[in-house]
């Protein structure tokens, strides 16, 4: 009996490779701009669409079966189209009713959706439109506009405005809120603005980005805003939320969620108490700064300070001030034990992605609206979570505290 299984992809290929005289090829004749590779490309692509017309029409080519049938091949027309890496020349073929639609590669499309993967990833990690161009061109000598790259990814907008509007977790255990500063165009005029980023940790310890929000002035009426939003995603209750001295956040975290506690970002509070140390002061100024907010207690933590009052007042008093400044929104951190702590001032999480948001945006000097800094934002959060696979560090003890110290009504097992 005659085996009726169809030889397997890979032996196919190998089968026709095998008919092919490679010897003597050059990799311009193989991968050139009239190389067999671009050949080979647009014949299999005009087989592809010749099969998906007999599929419409109901028979083959040259076959019987299409006499009188009422529609019939009415020849061919040529399309060079944008693959992943190269263009090819395809034959398309045409039936008399006008009424095929090829699915590989639609009707008034010159790209394959694969081109489009392969310039939204370039874009995702930071590539501007008319370094994509340039590369495109260098690379793989195919020769497409700044206009046409910013179209495909417009693409893009549609599963932004889903993803920023997409239903949340009911609850989460920390949220961290974060600002960095872009240069957009506002009525055509150069402008600063701020995009807030929210980073939720959810009770299995799973990082998340709740969302993104662009302003030109934050305040407790804008935060009201986000946070109202955020509530209407279907988030009932955060137990800590983490920030770096938003202007009118913590009012607002209060009117809109009354059982969340606040803190100061510690790891923010370092930073900016650093910024204008002298190199030569800086471990010493961390170091004594490290013994404020590692000290076991407040009262500990608040007998530090005043010890790094007196050793750098004079050099720096601008640092004291602020952390005394702050301290009622910083001593909350003194009430939990050391796992909580660590998930709270351990930011890795947040400084992570603001380096991801960073390293995407640097090249551009000027975004042209707030559409454009949507776009490469989302993409490389998205690239970034793709590697969120674990959840935090020693979650477990964290989450069996927070169970303690919040009850278990407000901490789902």
């Amino acid at each position: 009996m005659v085996s009726t299984r169809k030889p397997k992809e890979k032996d196919l290929i190998d089968q026709i490779l095998d008919q092919i005289d490679l010897h003597g090829m050059t990799q311009e004749e193989i991968l050139g701009q009239e190389g067999l590779l671009k050949q080979l490309t647009g014949k299999l692509l005009s087989r592809v669409m010749n099969a998906e017309m007999d599929e419409h029409l109901g028979y083959e080519k040259n076959s019987n079966a299409g006499d009188n049938s009422g529609d019939s091949r009415n020849g061919y027309s040529e399309k060079t189209v944008l693959t992943e890496n190269q263009s090819a020349v395809i034959q398309v073929p045409r039936d008399r009713n006008g009424t095929f639609e090829p699915k590989i590669l639609p009707k008034h499309q010159r790209r394959l959706p694969i081109f489009n993967d392969q310039v939204i990833s370039m874009y995702s990690f930071g590539m501007t439109d008319r370094d994509i161009k340039s590369h495109l061109e260098k690379i793989y000598n195919v020769e497409v506009s700044p206009e046409l790259i910013s179209r495909v990814t417009a693409a893009v907008l549609e599963e932004v405005k889903e993803w920023q509007n997409r239903q949340l977790e009911k609850s989460y255990a920390i949220v961290y809120l974060d600002a960095m500063r872009v240069k957009t165009k506002q009525d055509g005029k150069s402008c600063t603005k701020s995009v807030y980023v929210a980073l939720g940790v959810n009770f299995e310890g799973q990082k998340e980005v709740m969302g993104l929000w662009i302003a030109e002035n934050e305040g407790a009426k804008f935060w009201m805003g986000v946070l109202n939003e955020i509530k209407n995603r279907g988030v009932e209750d955060i137990l800590i939320a983490c920030m770096d001295g938003l202007t009118g956040f913590p009012d607002a975290v209060r009117a809109v969620y009354p059982k969340t506690r606040v803190q100061l970002c510690i790891v923010h509070m370092v930073r900016n108490s650093t910024k204008f140390v002298s190199y030569k002061d800086l471990k010493k100024v961390c170091a004594d700064l490290k013994a404020v907010y590692s000290a076991a207690t407040e009262e500990a933590g608040r007998d530090a300070l005043e010890e790094f009052a007196k050793t750098w007042n004079a050099k720096y008093p601008m640092i004291y001030q602020s952390w005394d400044t702050h301290w009622d929104d910083l001593n909350e951190f003194f009430k939990y034990p050391p796992e909580i702590r660590k998930a709270i001032y351990t930011t890795n999480a947040i400084e992570s992605l603001n380096y991801q948001l960073r390293k995407v945006t640097k090249n551009r000097s000027t975004f042209p609206n707030d559409d454009a800094i949507f776009k490469i934002l989302y993409l490389a959060i998205r690239n970034a979570s793709e590697k969120w696979t674990m959840p935090v560090w020693d979650w477990g003890m964290a989450l069996n505290q927070f169970a303690i110290i919040f009850g278990n009504e407000r901490v789902p097992f």
